[in-house]
C-alpha cells in the first residue's frame, strides 16, 4: 500500500494480503506485527491474535471496558469493536508516527470508541484516569522493540500496577515471545502467578516442548479462569493449541524466579528465518 515511514530504527511498512481481499499485514523492521481485515474485523489470522480473541469471546456478554498496551495495526481493538459494540477502549503506543500512519492506510471503524494515548506502556500505566482503576474488564499486554520484548514491561512491579486496573472478574491477556527451552515464558508464568491467583498458559503442543520459537499467550485474574470451557474451545480452532494450568502450569514454571525490576531482560531475539515469507 505504501512504502513505509520510519519509526524507531526500524521501518513500518503495510502489505496487502495476497491470499484475503481487504487484508493487510503491518510489518516493522521486517517483522510481522499485525493483519488487518478491514472487511471483516472479526477475522484474525495470527495464531497468539486469535488465542486472545477466544479470551475475549470468554467475558461476559455485552460491552467492555479494554486497555491495550501496545498498538500495531489495532487489530485486536477492532476487534473488541466489532464484536462488543459500545465497548470503551484505551490504547498506549510509544509510536505516535505509527499510528498515524495505521489510521491512514488502515482507518478505525465508524463508531468505535477507541482512545490512543501516546508514551512509554509503563509510564502511561500511571497517567491513565483514576476512574479505570478496579473496572478494566481486559487489559492485553503486547508490547514489543522490534521483535523484542522490553525488559520493563516483565517485572512483577509492572505486573501488579496492570492488576490494580482490573475489575474483579477482569483479566490480562499477555503476548509472551520465547525460543529453545523457554526460561523467559516460565520466568513470565512464575511472575504473574505471583500477582494473579489464576494463572493460564496457551501455545501449541510444539511450542510448548520448546522446540521452536514462537508465542505463548498468558492469562490471568482475580476471579477464577472458565477453565472449564477453555480446552475444548482453544483445542477446536483452525490453528489449535493446548491450555495449560494447575499443576501443570507450575511444572511448567518449576525453578523459574520471579522477574523484578532489578532482574529483568528483554525476551530473547528470534532468527530472522523465523519471519521468512511473513504470517
Amino acid at each position: 500500500m505504501d512504502d513505509g515511514i520510519r519509526i524507531g530504527a526500524g521501518i513500518a511498512t503495510i502489505e496487502p494480503d495476497r491470499h484475503r481481499p481487504g487484508s493487510f499485514t503491518l510489518i516493522v523492521d521486517g517483522t510481522p506485527q499485525s493483519h488487518v481485515d478491514l472487511e471483516d474485523p472479526t477475522h484474525l489470522a495470527f495464531e497468539y491474535i486469535r488465542r486472545i480473541g477466544h479470551a475475549i469471546d470468554l467475558l461476559p456478554d455485552g460491552p467492555i471496558t479494554a486497555l491495550h498496551l501496545g498498538a500495531g495495526a489495532l487489530t485486536l481493538p477492532r476487534y473488541v469493536a466489532a464484536s462488543r459494540p459500545g465497548s470503551r477502549q484505551q490504547v498506549v503506543e510509544l509510536e505516535r508516527d505509527l499510528i498515524d500512519f495505521v489510521r491512514s492506510e488502515l482507518p478505525f471503524p465508524k463508531g468505535a470508541s477507541i482512545r490512543v494515548r501516546y508514551g512509554d506502556a509503563r509510564e502511561t500505566l500511571g497517567k491513565l484516569p483514576a476512574g479505570l482503576t478496579g473496572t478494566v474488564d481486559l487489559a492485553v499486554v503486547d508490547v514489543f522493540n522490534g521483535s523484542q520484548i522490553p525488559a520493563h514491561v516483565t517485572s512483577v512491579e509492572f505486573y501488579r500496577s496492570v492488576a490494580e486496573l482490573l475489575s474483579p472478574t477482569g483479566i490480562v491477556a499477555v503476548n509472551v515471545a520465547d525460543g529453545a527451552g523457554l526460561a523467559f515464558a516460565r520466568g513470565q508464568v512464575s511472575t504473574l502467578q505471583a500477582v494473579l491467583p489464576s494463572v493460564a498458559a496457551v501455545a501449541d503442543t510444539g511450542m510448548l516442548k520448546g522446540r521452536r520459537f514462537g508465542n505463548v499467550v498468558l492469562l490471568g485474574s482475580r476471579a477464577d479462569l472458565p477453565i472449564e470451557s477453555m480446552p475444548r474451545l482453544y483445542a477446536s480452532d483452525p490453528l489449535p493449541s493446548k491450555v495449560v494450568h494447575g499443576a501443570e502450569l507450575t511444572a511448567f514454571a518449576a525453578g523459574a524466579p520471579i522477574v523484578t525490576d532489578a532482574t529483568a531482560v528483554a525476551s530473547p531475539e528470534p532468527n530472522r528465518s523465523v519471519f521468512t515469507g511473513g504470517r
